[in-house]
């Protein structure tokens, strides 16, 4: 399982071109280990979000570990989607707020597991 977060406006169900896929040529992911480190850095107090829970078996793209954008300090690889991520490759969309500080912890029905 690997996880893009995205505002909800932007998630329709359809195929999803995020803009970093003209800008990159990737769609930037995470696991859920490292869903935290782009949702504080970049997100932070945003009400807005969605983590999308994708199945890398169903993307029919290329899928690559690779250094972040910019490069993580610890040096921490992360999920690259190469194409359009196919609305049936997401398997659950899970609503992802920020906590009362502002910053972000995984929804629990993906801790848990």
């Amino acid at each position: 399982m690997i996880l893009h977060i995205c505002p909800r406006a932007d998630w329709t169900g359809e195929e999803y071109r995020p803009s970093s896929l003209d800008e990159v040529g990737f769609v930037h992911c995470s696991d859920p280990g490292t869903a935290h480190l782009p949702a504080n850095a970049l997100y932070a107090g945003r009400t807005d979000l969605v983590l999308l829970e994708i199945d890398p078996a169903r993307l029919g793209v290329p899928l690559r570990w690779e250094e972040g954008l910019p490069r993580h300090p610890a040096g921490i690889w992360f999920p690259h989607v190469y194409g359009p991520i196919r609305p049936e490759a997401v398997v659950a969309v899970h609503p992802f707020p920020p906590g009362p500080d502002g910053t972000f912890r995984l929804p629990d029905a993906i801790a848990r597991r």
